[in-house]
């Protein structure tokens, strides 16, 4: 027999591992299992240590999260175990995202969190205990076509967490399920209450877990407070105009807190971490027509790439129409649709349409955005 999972045994013979952050959607996905019979372990991920740590945050893998999915463990009468990832989490992800800022980039340090602690460790650990497939509450779907595993955004698209997710490897795929994909998000809820989870009204995390509010340019000071050095604020040309106090309290788009008296609005078109300047002019030179991407993953064919794709370019931004051309670890990316405000350190995802959804071809890191108006 083949199972809901797609696997060749029946669900009391098939060992899953769920992903556990103590969040709703976890937690249900972890009921979704138990209820149809799998032999089901739930493993939360101890990431982060903060004593100060607001006790109504809304961070995911914080204490009381731990709690949370030990207490829904006990409800649905399953395994538990805790894995202590800090050092882990504080190489790969923290210092990742810090060294990121310092160098004018926008990080997603979610993305890097899935990419090694979560995909690629708690990937190896479930292996290691013999699971048959690793679970996740992540709201994406996957199908299995002519034998292949495919990514494809969720039916809930408010919820979709693709962008999220396009560094997952073939290999992480194929044993990888996400039982949400194709449920709503209030359905997920409902399916809560009705389970008794104690989490069914729990808020969504909204918050870095060591971001607690949100405020990066306190997390930088407090590891590395020697990256906040006064530069030049200039124009496209050069010229100055003004001064900041640390190229780290600047994003690219940004209009607000520029601190410069202009008769038109000003935004920060460019950060040039080597010379610790900031570059700002009208909205229009935010446009972006082509960007230069490090270290992709390709899920898709070599003749999806060779037709016009979609791509995202920011977590919550459209869909837009371009042409790849993907060179050994890189890729030049033509877009094809008006967007600004492309920022450096962010992801680029790549999407095709078919009779599935959208589906996930892969995605890279963006090193750089071609603007056009920049002076070389």
């Amino acid at each position: 027999m083949i199972n809901s999972l797609g696997i060749k045994k029946s669900p009391k013979d098939t060992k899953v591992v769920v992903a556990m952050s103590g969040g709703v959607d976890s937690s249900v996905a972890a009921g979704i299992m138990k209820n149809e019979g799998y032999n089901v372990t739930g493993i939360t991920l101890k990431l982060y240590d903060e004593p100060n740590q607001s006790k109504n945050g809304r961070q995911c893998c914080a204490g009381r999260d731990i709690m949370d999915a030990k207490r829904v463990s006990e409800l649905l009468n399953i395994k538990h175990e805790v894995l202590f990832y800090q050092k882990k989490f504080r190489k790969e992800v923290i210092d990742s995202f810090i060294d990121s800022y310092v160098g004018g980039e926008t990080p997603i340090p979610c993305v890097q969190c899935n990419q090694t602690v979560k995909f690629r460790d708690l990937f190896k650990y479930a292996k290691d205990l013999n699971a048959d497939a690793l679970i996740t509450g992540h709201y994406v779907s996957r199908i299995e076509n002519k034998n292949k595993a495919d990514m494809y955004r969720a039916k809930d698209s408010n919820r979709d967490q693709s962008y999220f997710l396009f560094s997952t490897s073939q290999e992480q795929l194929d044993f990888l399920r996400f039982p949400l994909g194709n449920i709503q998000k209030d359905e997920t809820r409902k399916i809560a209450s009705k389970l008794n989870l104690n989490v069914a009204d729990k808020a969504d995390s909204q918050d870095i877990c060591f971001v607690p509010n949100g405020d990066y340019s306190a997390v930088i000071k407090k590891f590395k407070p020697e990256s906040f050095k006064p530069g030049d604020i200039v124009d496209l040309s050069g010229k100055k105009m003004g001064t900041h106090e640390g190229i780290i309290n600047y994003t690219i788009g940004q209009r607000r807190g520029i601190k410069i008296s202009s008769q038109d609005p000003l935004y920060v078109v460019s950060i040039n971490a080597d010379k610790n300047t900031i570059i700002v002019g009208p909205k229009e030179t935010l446009i972006i027509d082509s960007i230069t991407l490090r270290d992709i993953n390709i899920l898709g064919s070599d003749e999806e790439f060779r037709k016009t794709i979609l791509i995202k370019v920011r977590s919550t931004g459209k869909l837009l129409k371009a042409n790849i051309k993907i060179n050994g670890k890189g890729a030049k990316v033509k877009i094809l649709d008006k967007e600004t405000g492309i920022s450096p350190g962010q992801a680029c995802v790549f999407y095709s349409k078919d009779n599935f959804g959208d589906k996930v071809l892969g995605g890279g890191w963006i090193h750089k955005a071609d603007n056009k108006f920049l002076s070389t």
